[in-house]
């Protein structure tokens, strides 16, 4: 992740990196390992992503959008319910049912999410938003998934300012978790 652009082509190439990852994992059959890394890729795509909306998007929709506070928190109402799915397939392998059903719903709830987004947030946003303003937020944003964490935290904070603050610690203790155990490469 890191594409470029202002902040909805960013998060829209973020959205289709993931779409990509989910049509790869169903096309494996349903015991093999490889679903588990790409299980994994698709976790640490989907945490970095929600992290950087959270710390971001989400403030900017509510400074800038009309009736903003309630679309974000219908969103980060989604990326909490993602989070809960992501810790569920974390504890699955591939060839146990609950990996399949896991799996399954984080699709399912994914692809609604970016659906509503793509298809209400964003023209929102960027109706209400200067191409400067949109760049700026690309930036950031860009820059948050650097040092987010790569592993779903249900519990930790998903607001300004804690998540900003707890959030780099979190990403670096993943990041070390990741590099000692080989996950995600």
């Amino acid at each position: 992740m890191g594409h470029g652009g202002n902040v909805i082509e960013e998060l829209t190439s973020d959205h289709r990196e993931v779409q990509s990852l989910f049509d790869r994992i169903q096309a494996l059959p349903q015991d093999d390992q490889q679903r588990r890394e790409l299980a994994d890729q698709m976790t640490i795509e989907l945490v970095r992503h929600a992290v950087a909306e959270e710390e971001y998007l989400y403030p900017a929709v509510r400074q800038h959008v009309a009736d903003g506070a309630a679309l974000a928190d219908k969103e980060i109402e989604d990326h909490a319910r993602v989070e809960e799915l992501l810790k569920d397939l974390e504890g699955a392998e591939p060839g146990q049912s609950a990996f399949d059903t896991a799996m399954a719903r984080v699709v399912a709830t994914v692809t609604e999410h970016v659906e509503d987004e793509e298809g209400r947030l964003f023209p929102l946003l960027q109706e209400a938003c200067t191409p400067e303003r949109l760049n700026e937020l690309g930036d950031k944003v860009r820059q948050a998934k650097k040092t987010a964490p790569t592993r779903p935290h249900p519990a930790a904070p998903d607001t300004p300012p804690a998540n900003k603050i707890l959030g780099p610690g979190a990403g670096l203790v993943d990041r070390a978790r990741d590099m000692l155990s080989g996950r995600g490469r």
